[in-house]
């Protein structure tokens, strides 16, 4: 290998994005509330920025006297006279940050009523944040508080109940809670704070797979508990294929005493802690507004009213053309006044670019607006951007987590961008169209003889929708639709007196 000093003229294109445009795409990507956080976080970073609504407690100019020849504010004293309204000495005070520039702070204070406003608006954030509901773990804990347990005991239970997974389980050794270096008396020990927990409500938390938290929340008293212990211990997984004729060949329950035990199975709760889940689901706040419009089809507005106006302060700016400001203070300003310019521009773009796309969008979508989601057409984001006359990249950021407001409720706009299949007529069919037939299909199928997967694809080709075995399997388990097995209804069957003839055969 041989290494040498030299100059070498090489031609290389590179595309390299300045920081003004690196802002215009992540400002373009920010959802309204996301926006909104990053407007006041620029508002408390630049003081060259500001909202653009007028402030009553900070004048946009400084108050000029009247009269130049009259003495200055050395020569006179301020005289407070109840009977006048004083208004020449109030505008002495005005006048002070001109007159004594070397001992007043120029920099603009912010107003008492900003100060109020944001006092409130931390008031209501307190107020309207949700208490934390309570988790499983403590409501254990409480449990656990009853008893008298040793402090060996009470630690060893602590440390199941931390241990837990979201659903109650815990999905792990007893071997694996324990101390390195252990020993046997430990493991005994972990094994009595397990029982000592799976006693706790909700009935089946600490179990370790779905056969024992079944298994303990059955009771004696339960009714058919004899038939349910024998189907959990051994036919769990007969149940889940719908396999009801193997269960009563090997246990002599009939098929109809088989369907009223699986009514009372299905009242367990496979999952015991998930009644202590968060399930709080987050508040959408559209982006984009759809209004009808005169001449037929949809108009597009965006929110603004969640989003202030800018602008630059004037204040710093006359302290850029009056020349006051230092040569230090003034590439301060100019550094802050270009970041705010950016800023703005940023904010202008994002508006325009979501306006544009998103009403290219709708005028696509007008069937699915109108009809519903059976008219969906099929739509990528590079016919919108062609439509447009932008990149592709920058379609996706407009509609990234942004919101859309319609007619038919809320969606998110990359809702309206699906593939698609060609019919047999040669025309182009959106997968959710596809997906609702199928569902449809099944919806209105024989349920004691439910249609194969194969069975599927040629009903759907009946209906001019070509597609092939393995789309039809990924989409009926995308839409957590069982197996032809699993969708066979043994109760239909046993009333059509039918069962001694399939009894043996499924």
């Amino acid at each position: 290998m041989r290494l040498s000093f030299g100059q070498e003229l090489r031609q290389v294109q590179k595309q390299v994005l300045s920081p003004r445009m690196i802002q215009s795409m992540e400002i373009l990507q920010l959802p309204i509330m996301a926006l909104q956080d990053r407007i006041e976080q620029a508002l408390e970073e630049n003081p060259t920025l500001e909202l653009a609504e007028q402030d009553p407690d900070l004048p946009d100019e400084p108050v000029e006297l009247e009269n130049p020849d009259a003495p200055t504010v050395e020569e006179r004293e301020l005289v407070v006279d109840e009977s006048k309204d004083n208004e020449d000495d109030f505008e002495r005070l005005l006048n002070l940050g001109e007159d004594w520039t070397d001992q007043f702070d120029e920099r603009p204070r912010t107003s008492s009523n900003r100060l109020e406003q944001a006092g409130e608006r931390q008031h209501d954030l307190m107020a309207n944040m949700t208490e934390r509901p309570k988790s499983l773990q403590d409501h254990l804990h409480e449990q656990l508080a009853d008893c008298e347990l040793s402090p060996e005991l009470a630690r060893m239970a602590d440390r199941i109940i931390y241990n837990l997974s979201p659903d109650g389980r815990l999905r792990m050794r007893l071997e694996d809670l324990l101390d390195v270096g252990a020993d046997e008396s430990q493991l005994v020990l972990a094994e009595k704070a397990l029982l000592l927990v799976q006693g706790l409500e909700p009935r089946g938390v600490a179990t370790r797979d779905l056969r024992e938290c079944l298994l303990m929340q059955l009771t004696p008293d339960m009714e058919y508990y004899d038939e349910l212990r024998t189907l959990i211990s051994d036919h769990l997984e007969d149940i889940e294929h719908n396999r009801l004729p193997i269960i009563s060949k090997k246990t002599g329950y009939s098929i109809d005493t088989i369907l009223e035990v699986l009514e009372h199975l299905r009242r367990m709760n496979p999952k015991p802690g998930s009644e202590f889940q968060d399930t709080h689901v987050p508040t959408v706040t559209p982006d984009v507004y759809l209004e009808p419009s005169e001449e037929g089809g949809y108009l597009v507005r965006l929110e603004d009213g969640r989003t202030p106006s800018l602008r630059i302060s004037a204040y710093y700016r006359k302290r850029l053309s009056t020349g006051q400001a230092s040569e230090s203070e003034k590439e301060f300003i100019k550094r802050k006044v270009n970041s705010a310019q950016w800023l703005i521009d940023s904010i202008q773009q994002r508006r325009n670019t979501l306006q544009r796309v998103s009403q290219a969008i709708v005028d696509h979508q007008i069937e699915f607006l109108e009809k519903g989601t059976e008219s969906i057409e099929p739509l990528k984001m590079q016919q919108i951007a062609d439509k447009v006359g932008v990149h592709v990249t920058t379609v996706s950021r407009a509609v990234d987590d942004k919101w859309i407001q319609t007619p038919r409720g809320i969606f998110p706009l990359k809702r309206f961008f699906v593939g698609g299949t060609v019919s047999a007529g040669g025309e182009e069919v959106a997968w959710d169209a596809v997906r609702l037939k199928l569902q449809e299909i099944i919806d209105n199928e024989d349920k004691q003889n439910p249609c194969s997967d194969d069975e599927l694809v040629k009903r759907l080709a009946q209906h001019g929708l070509k597609v092939a075995r393995r789309t039809v399997t990924k989409y009926r388990k995308a839409m957590d639709i069982p197996s032809s097995r699993q969708r066979k209804d043994w109760k239909l069957i046993t009333d059509s007196g039918s069962a001694e003839h399939n009894g043996n055969g499924a």
